[in-house]
């Protein structure tokens, strides 16, 4: 083999201590021992490397329409109001000496907007700033006949009639009031790092979430109910710092967390639609999530030796509460006028990654976290409105030990080949529990080959069983009827599970993606309970290059999920069969077309389907058939984006989504259960449109 080496790359060679057969190097002739005395390093500049500085990106603003009768759209437009605005940024500025600040907005203004600023010196400290807003929308169409909604006493109108069920209540219809159930987070916050000498570094984040609302609750006098709009008016504050030290082959952190959670609203009190039954109660009240902390100290490594890697992290925390207990209707005394609440936690978590070999690498990991209930047992007054006689009960201190170990390996067959092999286990245990120990053991392999042009393809597949310890009701967490009932998370279970992907590009403009995935659970020991669930899903993607401008892509995705259950009538063994058939389709497609109208308009085109289904059957002799549950979305995106002059874009989109569902539970009239006051048809059909003119400037 005939080869040519220039002077630098000889003194390379010389430098990294390679021998190429054939050929001698006189010592001295290194880079090390090269003479530098004449050379003009002033002038070795690299012209290209150079740090543009100033001010640089581009700014935006938005205005749109919004067209929608269902408030439900909003989820998919991040946008509410009849018409709306935005604002976009992603401006940068770098001035000389090296500071550096930044800002970035994206669809701020809009329900699902966020700012982030930085400034500071690469290297040396750093100051953030951000915001972000989410909301989520349920409905705006819940009718209710309570007055109040918004606050912590709802009450019925002065008219109001009781009845002993709600179909015989005069006033009921009248006195209907639509309300919207949704959610608002709005989180800010600040965060500094500095960075010292080269060892150490430290850094200090806060952050505040106010979240506001609506959410469905009820509210209940022995076997009548009525639907309630629960307030949410929560703030949480999270405050995360730490120090950071690092070496050449190492690196440590001293990391603590803590947030505090406090909600307005400590109880909720309702009136009683219904005539007063038990206890002669016309007003209800019942408590609603109580203030707490949480806080963490957690300490963190790495270290590298050669070709292992080592990692590990050990960390204390308690959460709390301590709010006092909500005894209005309460006839009688407390133990105590606060829970006291408090749970330790402490865990550890050790990685080590080695490579062997050339084709050979290994890794083993442990986990183990300890929720330790440290609550004091206090004894409660048992209030019991049925047939079954009251008695004395306690509060459960609930603990649970997880252990996770995994081992597993990396073999580099050959060019393009590699097998991959593990082992996974879990041993969780709990107090008062069912089954106090579950062990969980799988084993695993995938094996990945890219040796042939144009393909890339990977299948995995595993196989694993659970078991533990003796499975008995336990009288602290339930009254079992049936000593054949399994709790599915608890219960023996043989699980397989296999999955594959290919992915091919036949030729340079088409890439044609397909996987699939096969997952059994076998309850084999559950005679009453979940006996065995299926999850069957492939979806195939593709994407195609038509020419420089023209750009076209495709997805569709399906899963299925069976659920087989068996239960008791007679609290004996099985005597009915139950299946649920949960059925998921997406479809979607995309469409672009740049460089029209002298290389200054591009048109596109994105469109999404999906279709979910539910479908739940019950054999007891007969077959009876709950009918199906579906809910239908389809989401179209039309856009078209004009260069106007070299600096600013106009963009212009149509959105458009059309749902529907059928959920039974959300098309019950207000008095059609005879028990229940509900919130009426709250089913979905609509279709809501959007239209939104945007600019771009680019500074």
């Amino acid at each position: 083999m005939k080869f040519k080496l220039n002077v630098v790359t000889l003194a390379l060679i010389a430098n990294a201590g390679i021998v190429i057969p054939g050929m001698a190097l006189a010592d001295g002739y290194g880079i090390q021992n090269a003479n530098t005395e004449k050379v003009k390093f002033d002038n070795w500049a690299c012209k290209r490397c150079k740090i543009e500085t100033g001010v640089t990106g581009t700014i935006g603003a938005g205005v749109g329409y919004n067209d929608s009768d269902d408030i439900r759209s909003a989820n998919a437009f991040a946008a509410e109001n009849e018409f709306v605005g935005k604002v976009d940024a992603d401006v940068s500025y770098i001035s000389e000496s090296g500071y550096r600040a930044s800002i970035e907005a994206q669809n701020l203004g809009m329900e699902n907007g966020r700012l982030d600023l930085e400034s500071g010196k690469v290297g040396q400290h750093k100051l953030s700033l951000n915001y972000r807003q989410i909301a989520t929308y349920k409905t705006d169409k819940a009718m209710s006949p309570y007055q109040g909604v918004g606050g912590d006493h709802l009450t019925l109108p002065d008219n109001w009639q009781t009845a002993g069920s709600s179909q015989d209540m005069s006033e009921l219809y009248s006195s209907l009031n639509p309300l919207e159930l949704s959610l608002k987070r709005k989180r800010a916050g600040i965060g500094f790092e500095y960075q010292g000498e080269e060892l150490w570094s430290t850094y200090v984040n806060y952050q505040r979430e106010d979240k506001t609302g609506l959410k469905q609750a009820s509210g209940s006098f022995f076997n009548q109910s009525m639907m309630l709009a629960e307030p949410v008016d929560y703030t949480t504050d999270t405050v995360e710092a730490g120090i950071k030290l690092k070496g050449d082959n190492w690196f440590t952190a001293l990391a603590y967390s803590g947030s505090s959670f406090k909600n307005q609203y400590s109880q909720l009190t309702f009136d009683n639609a219904f005539n007063p039954t038990f206890g002669a109660q016309t007003q209800g009240t019942m408590a609603l999530d109580p203030d707490n902390e949480a806080h963490t100290v957690s300490l963190m490594g790495q270290y590298t030796a050669g070709s292992t890697i080592m990692s590990g992290r050990v960390h204390y925390g308690q959460m709390s509460q301590d709010q006092a207990l909500v005894t209005s209707g309460y006839g009688y005394q407390t133990p105590v006028d606060a829970l006291d609440a408090k749970v330790d936690m402490k865990g550890a978590n050790l990685k080590v990654v080695s490579r062997i070999n050339r084709t050979v690498r290994v890794n083993a990991s442990y986990d183990y976290s300890d929720r330790d209930n440290k609550t004091n047992v206090e004894e409660w007054t048992q209030i019991s409105i049925n047939s079954t006689t009251g008695k004395v009960a306690y509060n459960t201190p609930y603990d649970f030990t997880t252990q996770r170990a995994k081992l597993g390996a990396d073999f580099r067959l050959s060019r393009g080949m590699k097998l991959e092999a593990g082992y996974d286990f879990r041993r969780d245990e709990r107090s008062y529990q069912d089954r106090e120990t579950t062990d969980e053991n799988t084993l695993w392999t995938k094996f990945h080959l890219s040796a042939f042009d144009n393909w890339d393809m990977w299948i995995k597949g595993s196989y694993g069983e659970r078991d533990g310890s003796e499975y008995q009701a336990s009288e602290w967490t339930s009254s079992e009827s049936n000593s054949l009932l399994r709790k599915y998370n608890l219960a023996d279970r043989q699980r397989t599970m296999v999955e594959a992907r290919i992915s091919h590009t036949p030729i340079e403009a088409l890439t044609i993606d397909f996987g699939g995935l096969y997952a059994l659970d076998d309850y084999n020991e559950t005679q009453i309970g979940l006996t065995e669930s299926k999850d069957v899903s492939y979806d195939i993607n593709a994407s195609y290059l038509i020419n420089d401008d023209m750009m076209v892509n495709a997805f569709y995705n399906r899963q299925n999920i069976d659920s087989e259950q068996a239960g008791s009538s007679n609290y004996s063994t099985p005597n009915w069969f139950g299946l649920v058939e949960d059925q998921v389709d997406v479809i979607g497609a995309g469409f672009s077309y740049n460089n029209l109208l002298e290389k200054k308009l591009r048109l596109g085109v994105d469109y999404t389907y999906s279709d979910s289904s539910s479908n739940t059957q019950v054999k007891q002799g007969l077959s009876g058939n709950y009918g199906d549950y579906y809910a239908k979305v389809h989401n179209v995106n039309v856009y078209g984006q004009y260069q106007a002059t070299d600096n600013m874009a106009l963009r212009l989109d149509y959105k458009m989504e059309k749902y529907k569902d059928n959920d039974p539970g959300n098309s019950i009239a207000p008095d059609g259960i005879w028990n229940v006051v509900g919130f009426g048809y709250n089913s979905h059909d609509y279709n809501a449109h959007l239209i939104m003119l945007s600019m771009s400037y680019k500074l």
